[in-house]
């Protein structure tokens, strides 16, 4: 039986139980009164032993906290609270993240069902195995793998505030990793192949690609306003890191910018049909799908028809080595096989390293320079 003890320099009773397993538990009750904290001394030892259900303990402890405070303990419905969640992450968090953290709350209260309009408290470690399952053969490891991330967080906060008394996703394992490790960088016939093919503006997008190295999203958000042409280089801030990065023009870049429509507007973007797809969607989901199509249309990828195959948005999306990241990939080949030292790649590129930053402090402009030409010209 758990038992209760004060030190003497504490003014809070201590609770002292074993759990399932014999250890010895020592817990402040942060309770003055004696009678109280004996009563939170054993509903803790019903938790730590698992005599009870986690919404038994819960009811036990909201009657405790309402005996004690006379005040009500937070509860909320999973559906409630997941729409609590969601708001509070709106001021905090990228508008594509918090897309993504929207459409995994509401797969799993889906999932869930009429148990989503129930107390948050009795979502249990197997219902979330159980939609972690249900999600397989539906959508790649990366994706169920991301999909729990979200679900851990979200009962991470619920227990800070008090809603529950144990994360059930903590110890719900991710799936293997299956996807294709074979993704590689293109050729440069590869390249010139879907240029061929590509209209002026993905044209534009691709040979950004390449000779910086950055990702789709952030070469269609480009505006004038990221070009110095005067000092030869491109400045932007990551979307997905936050990094702020200043990549010197190429020649063969060089040339390519000052052959597009010139604008005296700085904020008029440089891909303005891809910008404003981004500024609608808040992702570059669509883009990318669109050069998926480009690859089918070259020959580099299974051709898609886009009709439904009655399998809804979580359809498992087809892996390939090739996208629109590989262009990522061959910039950073391309480079070191130069000879280009790993921190200017690392630099011109935007990658984060602890490693590396632990090894190099600063690459210097000519180094930069020295690896953007070493891209070749397409």
């Amino acid at each position: 039986m758990a038992s209760i003890h004060r030190r003497p320099a504490s003014k809070f009773w201590h609770a002292f139980f074993r759990d399932s397993e014999g250890r010895l538990i020592d817990k402040s009750t942060r309770l003055k009164d004696r009678k109280q904290a004996q009563r939170v001394a054993d509903t803790l030892e019903m938790a730590a032993q698992r005599k009870k259900s986690a919404q038994h303990v819960r009811v036990a402890f909201a009657q405790i906290f309402q005996d004690t405070y006379q005040e009500t303990m937070s509860i909320a419905t999973s559906r409630s609270y997941a729409d609590q969640w969601l708001e509070t992450k709106k001021p905090e968090t990228a508008r594509a993240t918090l897309q993504s953290y929207s459409i995994t709350i509401s797969a799993f209260l889906d999932f869930l069902g009429s148990k989503a309009d129930r107390d948050l408290s009795e979502v249990a470690r197997a219902d979330l195995i159980a939609f972690r399952n249900s999600l397989a053969g539906k959508l790649s490891s990366t994706s169920i793998n991301r999909y729990i991330s979200v679900l851990r967080m979200l009962f991470k906060t619920a227990r800070r505030d008090g809603y529950v008394l144990e994360n059930p996703v903590e110890f719900v394992e991710l799936v293997k990793n299956d996807r294709n490790k074979g993704r590689r960088a293109f050729t440069i016939p590869e390249i010139k192949a879907v240029l061929a093919i590509a209209d002026p503006e993905w044209q534009s997008l691709i040979k950004f690609g390449l000779y910086t190295g950055q990702r789709l999203g952030d070469l269609a958000s480009l505006t004038w306003a990221n070009i110095d042409l005067e000092h030869q280089e491109i400045h932007l801030r990551t979307r997905k890191t936050g990094k702020n990065l200043r990549i010197p023009l190429s020649d063969a870049l060089h040339t390519h910018i000052l052959k597009l429509p010139l604008s005296n507007d700085h904020d008029a973007p440089l891909h303005p049909r891809s910008f404003e797809i981004l500024e609608r969607q808040g992702r570059s989901a669509i883009l990318s799908n669109q050069f998926t199509d480009l690859l089918g249309k070259a020959g580099l990828r299974t051709k898609r028809n886009h009709q439904s195959q009655g399998i809804g948005r979580n359809a498992k999306r087809a892996e390939s080595c090739l996208s629109f990241h590989s262009l990522r990939h061959t910039a950073v080949s391309i480079l070191k096989d130069a000879g280009i030292p790993q921190a200017a790649v690392q630099e011109l590129i935007g990658h984060q390293s602890a490693s590396m930053s632990q090894l190099y402090t600063h690459v210097g402009r000519e180094s930069l320079l020295k690896a953007a030409s070493s891209l070749p010209k397409i």
